[in-house]
């Protein structure tokens, strides 16, 4: 990509962002790089390295259609529906070997935000898109990619016993999408509470629940029942299911007060991570 173009790239998303995208998927494609075997289980799900890796391919496509502003369907945003179409897009999709699939999460990430800058250029940025968690913008959108990234690199990282790529500023660029899905995700409770979240190095912001509706606040809300800051790294792992709330705490990765600071280890359980 010449100078031109990742300057556009800089312009119109949150600074780091377009960067933080192209590094995630290299640093995928640097892990499968050294895969001999992809048939390899991933620790805490169903799949083997070659299918995570080819989910990744997929997905980063799907994002980069959505991008141009392509219409697809893809589960109707129900972890259920959103499972279904996962498992019928990898039958479709044989392709399991490291290099290829490799190259396409690549390719696919650059072809995202090619995307994102002909938007900008045409004047279309701005408008709505309508992805498997609801509709979004292009920069929510690709936040939410950075954040599938993320998730998946990390499964990889584990199957094939190698450093993940997640980091505090990465996790930072992942908090618009993660703010955004929340009210989309949320389990059914008939939970009443107030919460204070903090990501360290970041503001804090506030998240409720009243009357079955799940609300994210800017800031912090009145009276908070509980105050919860975590480690950049627990909170994004906690956020996509790879992470428990009582090993995060154990770790000191995560620290709860407040009026009601019981009510922390019960946060994560009020979502349903699609």
């Amino acid at each position: 990509m010449d100078r031109e173009t990742r300057a556009r790239t800089r312009d119109s998303l949150p600074e780091g962002l377009g960067q933080a995208i192209r590094e995630t998927a290299d640093a995928i494609a640097a892990l499968l790089d050294g895969a001999t075997d992809t048939t390899v289980p991933v620790p805490g799900l169903e799949w083997t390295v070659g299918e995570t890796a080819a989910h990744l391919a997929l997905a980063n496509g799907l994002m980069a259609d959505l991008a141009s502003g392509r219409e697809r369907a893809y589960g109707d945003g129900t972890p259920q529906s959103l499972a279904a179409a996962n498992a019928q897009s990898l039958i479709d999709f044989p392709e399991r070997t490291a290099r290829p699939l490799a190259a396409m999460i690549v390719q696919q990430a650059e072809a995202f935000l090619d995307a994102v800058d002909r938007a900008v250029a045409d004047g279309t940025a701005g408008r709505t898109l309508l992805t498997p968690l609801g509709p979004m913008d292009h920069k929510i959108l690709a936040s939410y990619l950075l954040t599938h990234m993320l998730g998946h690199g990390y499964d990889l990282a584990r199957g094939l016993r190698r450093p993940h790529m997640i980091n505090e500023r990465r996790v930072a660029l992942c908090l618009p999408f993660l703010k955004t899905a929340m009210p989309r995700v949320a389990a059914a409770s008939a939970l009443t509470a107030r919460y204070t979240l903090r990501v360290r190095g970041g503001a804090p912001f506030g998240v409720t629940f009243a009357d079955g509706a799940v609300k994210v606040l800017p800031d912090p809300p009145e009276r908070s029942d509980c105050t919860i800051v975590t480690q950049p790294v627990a909170f994004l792992l906690i956020a996509l299911g790879r992470l428990g709330p009582w090993q995060a705490m154990a770790r000191g990765a995560v620290l709860a007060w407040g009026r009601k600071p019981w009510l922390a280890p019960r946060f994560p359980t009020l979502f349903d991570a699609p």
